[in-house]
Formats: C-alpha cells, structure tokens, sequence
C-alpha cells in the first residue's frame, strides 16, 4: 500500500517530527543524522566520550537546550539539516508536550511534510481498535488542518514488543481508522526502531513488512506548492529606497509571493489605498529579471510613486477582496481561554490589526471528532469561530492559500502569540 516511488521533486524537503512525549522524535532524527553520516567529527567525538562505552545517546543531536538535556524532553523547536545522494532536508524537531504545543504548529506552519512517532509501547494492542494517544490525534490534526501536504505516522520502537508483526498491523488499522475519520490523507505508515536503526535509513528485514524505509519514503515525497497561475497576491515586507537624497529615486516593494506571478508591464492595485498603478521591473535576490512566481521573494518597481509600507498588499486589479468578518479554524495555544468578545491583536501577513471573536461555534472534541457545543477554547482546543476586525483584511480561504488565509492571534496584555486563525470564509 504504501511502496516508495522515485523522487520527482528534487528540491529541499522541509519536514517536522511530532508526536507525544517520550516518542523518540529526538531519537530519530539523530538516527537519520548519524546514518547519513551529517555529524561533524567533533560532535560525534563528543558524544562517545559522554557515552563511556554504552550506545550513544543520539537525542543529545537535537535537544540543545541545558533544560532539555536535564528533562529529558524537547521544549523548542531544534532544526537540522542534512542530505543524500538524491535529496537535502530541513528537519524541526517539534516538542511532544501539550505545554508547547504552540511550537509544534509553528514547525508545521512551513512544512512539507510531518512525521507523526507512535510509541508503541505505550498502546494496549490485545485492544480492537487501539486507543491512540491525545498528542497523536492532536499533532496529526493541526499537521491537517495546517495543510501540511504529507502526513507520515512513524510506528516507533518495534523492538520493545514481543510480537512486532501482530502489534503493528494492529496500531497501523487504528492510525487509518483515525485518518479516515478525520479526513486525513496518510501518505504512508512505516514501522520503525529509532534506537536500534531499523527501516530508518534502511529497509527492514521482515517477512511481514516490504513497505520503504522512513527515508526512502521521505526521499519521494513532493514539497509544498502554492498556486503560481491566475491572480497575484504579495504581502509588502519592506521598502526600500535606492541612492541617496530626498529626491525621486525609485523605492522597491519587497515580499514573498502568496499566489500568482509577477512580470514588468502588470498592472497591480494596492491594499488598502486601492490606488493602481503599472509594474516597472522586478527583481529576484537585487537583480532585474523577466518574472517572479509564488514562493519566491520578488522586488516591486512601480511605474510612479505611491504610498506604500510595510503590511500593504499588491494585487491583481480586483483580486483583493477585504473582509471585516470572517468564520475560522482556531488552535488555541494559550493558557488563557479564548473568549467571546474580549479583543486581540491578529496578524495577517505583514499587517496588525485589533480583533475579538464574536462566536464560537463549537469545539472539535479530538477523541471522538465530534463537534461539541462551546463557549469558550482552553489551552490546545480546536474550535470553530467567527471573527470581526477593526479594519478590514484580505483574507482568503486558509484551503486555497496558506499565507492568504492564515493569521496569529496575541494576547494585547501579555503580548504571547495565543492562538492560530485558519479562515474558512469572509462573511
């Protein structure tokens, strides 16, 4: 079911691990560092004088952090990096613990693809259907509704069981009963051992299993792509200014390209002044070129000078449509719950404005995936609401564009980043 094909995508894979606590995500990641043989000579070195002779404990290659290596637990996100013969990867090491859930969705935000570790041993698989853990459901649902293209379940520690065929092949039923009921397209379910090495880097040798290895699996995975045809929409980063003086020098729009493409002689509109005006060049890494398509960070030339700053928007002529009131996906991070009425700072792109959540519509129970009925969001609730801003935005639909129609959420007292806001339609 889940065979490995050659790679068609060459370019870089970004990839997050998720999962509860204790899973191995750590494990693993130092597994595919060591194997593919991205250690320096000095860290290795490191630790196997920390080992004395034992195996080397290959989690210390991520949790940097004195507190995470006194713990025993990741606490920030740690990103590393490493390649193959046919592929470079960018890996977040997200934490397990529902207390940073919020890093985790930070890693998934710009991920390609997430690897979701299931502790085996941690599972009653004597039980029809397993039980999986509320980190599992969690990570593998906001990796979900994040529009993470892949989703990877990671059936960890298959050399602590005594019957590893009969123990996976029951958790791995679970995992796509969940998936199918949650909407989740798996692009595929390997068992692996962390600690030992196996299907990690290599296949297994197992008559019950002939699925790929982790990373043979990773290797043909596709990135993420936004769409580069139809109407262009850019969030403005920066301006700057060439030469020097007060005088007319032309200023360039710099921002990364949410959809669409840009070329010299485009006519674009500015949010929110509305104005119009006729694209002069652009430019790509400071050099002029022909054309600049979504995901790449383009340089505006305009054909005249107009008030632009930091948080405007260009657009295809008519293609921005603001909204005041918008309904949303909210993954709520912070301790505080999410109420109606109370006010909030959001971000979209590159713009801040004030904000309150006039309903909520219900809350996503994660072990059931039933909606319930809530007033409130506590800390990682998943929840349905609607949104009214002081100024209109020009949001879109978080399904059909990831920067478009995503915005943060911060608590205006404490200035800690409280939620993440998927839109589903302006109202």
């Amino acid at each position: 079911m889940f065979t490995a094909t050659p790679a068609q995508d060459h370019r870089a894979l970004r990839f997050l691990t998720a999962g509860s606590v204790d899973d191995g995500k750590s494990t693993l990641i130092g597994r595919l560092l060591y194997d593919s043989r991205a250690i320096l000579a000095d860290q290795l070195d490191t630790l196997e004088k920390k080992a004395a002779g034992a195996p080397i404990d290959l989690s210390l290659l991520t949790d940097g952090l004195e507190a995470e290596r006194e713990q025993g637990i990741t606490i920030d996100v740690a990103y590393r990096y490493f390649a193959t013969k046919t592929r470079k990867f960018i890996i977040a090491d997200a934490p397990g613990h529902e207390q940073y859930t919020r890093n985790m969705v930070t890693a998934a935000a710009g991920s390609d693809a997430a690897v979701v570790l299931v502790d085996i041993t941690k599972l009653d698989t004597s039980v029809r259907p397993v039980s999986l853990l509320p980190q599992t459901r969690r990570h593998a649902l906001l990796a979900h509704l994040l529009r993470v293209p892949s989703i990877v379940f990671a059936v960890n520690k298959l050399d602590a069981v005594g019957h590893p065929e009969r123990a996976y092949t029951t958790v791995r039923d679970a995992l796509l009963g969940f998936a199918e009921a949650a909407g989740i397209r798996v692009a595929g379910i390997v068992p692996v051992s962390a600690l030992r090495g196996d299907n990690v880097t290599q296949p297994m040798a197992a008559s019950w299993y002939d699925g790929p290895s982790l990373l043979q699996l990773l290797e043909s995975l596709p990135t993420a792509q936004e769409r580069k045809d139809g109407e262009l929409l850019l969030p403005v980063q920066y301006v700057a200014r060439e030469g020097e003086g007060t005088g007319n020098q032309p200023r360039t729009l710099w921002g990364r390209i949410a959809h669409g493409r840009v070329k010299a002689g485009d006519r674009v509109q500015l949010f929110p002044s509305g104005q119009l005006a006729t694209v002069a060049e652009v430019r790509l890494a400071g050099a002029v070129v022909g054309v600049v398509e979504a995901g790449q960070s383009a340089g505006i030339v305009l054909d005249r000078q107009l008030d632009v700053s930091r948080g405007d928007w260009i657009a295809t002529p008519q293609g921005i449509h603001a909204a005041q009131r918008f309904s949303a996906t909210l993954a709520w991070l912070d301790s505080e719950p999410a109420v109606i009425g109370r006010k909030y700072w959001v971000r979209h792109g590159n713009r801040w404005v004030q904000a309150r959540i006039s309903a909520i519509d219900h809350r996503l129970d994660i072990h059931t995936l039933e909606e319930t009925d809530a007033h409130e969001l506590a800390v990682n609730d998943i929840g349905h609401v609607t949104v009214e801003l002081q100024q209109p935005l020009p949001v879109e639909s978080y399904e059909t564009n990831r920067i478009g129609g995503a915005l943060i959420v911060v608590d205006p007292a404490s200035n800690r980043t409280s939620g993440a806001l998927l839109v589903r339609a302006a109202a």
